[in-house]
């Protein structure tokens, strides 16, 4: 779950670290209260959206004077942001932050994630700041300065220390550094993190350092334990198909391809992908509808895939265990009629009854085209989805 820089930046204030003075401004009228708290002439004008690339899709504003100020806020607010990681809907802006410019001798990137691979909480540093770090990677990986904190005892002052000297600090401004790395170690254990982000971290004329963007991402299965974070959540910055099927239970997530795909289990839905790209076609969704499948969330599940309209065939791929196949077949035959499907829909069912479900299906006098076998039913739903027959 992604929040907005604004409460990244009062997480990051609240556990030391240093941030500008801004005020958020959701309404036209809340623009003079901003002029009054934001202290200089010069005022950056940041909108508040869930991507990355404001800057250049215009989406961060430097004015000078209230006037411009005033205009700023205006020509962002209410409006949609398009940057290369939204796509050409863009993302809604319902406010945006307001702080004083900084003058900047040097920008530095500092984040925290997960390593899966290491089982460790890991600190990444670059000199390269203001960049995306996956062009920095990508071009120079040795600007790229990682540590791999201990679970055990946590991050170290040494590690600060050598961080520090790697991006060419000095004096102070290591002292700094290790105040900040042990900030965001606290806040990322405590409040159950999955990223945090500062992008850039500046050294300021004046030799101190300065947060002037932040990032932070909490990890959805803690959401329990976070409740008062889990109350800044805006959904507006979600996608509406996503968010409808979290209230059912249901994991599903956009993709750009023609075929949708409604699986029980995260790693088949994986594989059922996996095998529509290898017979040349385009998943439209990852959808795993979970162990305990229902006739009421497989609903819901056709409910999502037909409201995205550039849906040309489905493949429905359920692994019998938990609950038996007749059933299941059942449930989709019900769903089917429910929701008047009319889309090509290629069914493989295995396990408990798996036959008798795929009676079912052939008997039902509907668009489902049972199949017994994964990679013919995945290429079944590529011919389909083509608009060729068998």
């Amino acid at each position: 779950m992604n929040f907005h820089e604004y409460q990244a930046k009062h997480l990051l204030a609240e556990y030391g670290i240093p941030v500008p003075d801004g005020r958020y401004v959701s309404r036209m009228d809340e623009v003079p209260y901003a002029q009054a708290a934001v202290a200089g002439p010069v005022r950056v004008v940041k909108a508040q959206a869930h991507t990355g690339g404001r800057g250049k899709a215009g989406g961060v504003k430097l004015v000078e004077g209230e006037s411009a100020l005033h205009e700023a806020v205006e020509s962002l607010l209410g409006g949609r942001l398009v940057t290369v990681q939204t796509g050409a809907g863009g993302l809604p802006v319902s406010g945006v932050w307001v702080e004083p410019a900084t003058s900047i001798a040097r920008e530095l990137y500092v984040s925290m994630l997960v390593d899966r691979a290491r089982e460790r909480v890991i600190v990444m540093a670059s000199s390269a700041g203001g960049m995306d770090i996956e062009e920095v990677a990508a071009t120079t990986p040795e600007k790229i300065i990682t540590r791999a904190i201990s679970p055990v005892v946590g991050l170290q002052a040494y590690q600060g220390r050598e961080i520090a000297f790697a991006l060419g600090l000095e004096g102070a401004q290591i002292g700094q550094m290790v105040k900040i790395l042990t900030g965001l170690y606290r806040l990322f254990m405590e409040r159950d993190a999955s990223l945090i982000e500062i992008n850039p971290l500046v050294v300021t004329t004046e030799g101190g350092l300065l947060a002037l963007d932040g990032k932070f991402a909490l990890d959805d299965n803690a959401g329990y334990r976070q409740p008062a974070l889990l109350e800044w959540r805006d959904t507006t910055q979600e996608d509406a198909r996503e968010l409808a099927a979290s209230a059912h239970g249901l994991n599903y997530v956009s993709l750009d391809g023609d075929i949708a795909c409604m699986v029980n289990g995260a790693g088949l839905a994986m594989a059922t992908m996996d095998l529509i790209k290898l017979e040349g076609g385009e998943p439209a969704n990852f959808l795993d509808v979970g162990g305990g499948t229902t006739a009421a969330k497989v609903a819901e599940a056709f409910k999502l895939i037909l409201s995205d309209g550039k849906v040309k065939a489905i493949l429905v791929n359920i692994f019998g265990g938990i609950v038996r196949c007749d059933l299941i077949a059942q449930g989709i035959i019900a769903a089917a009629r429910e929701v008047n499907l009319s889309v090509p829909t290629v069914v493989r069912l295995e396990g408990t009854n798996a036959e008798a479900g795929r009676t079912l299906l052939a008997d039902s006098g509907l668009a489902l085209i049972p199949e017994n076998d994964l990679t013919l039913a995945a290429r079944a739903a590529v011919r389909a989805s083509r608009g060729e027959t068998a």
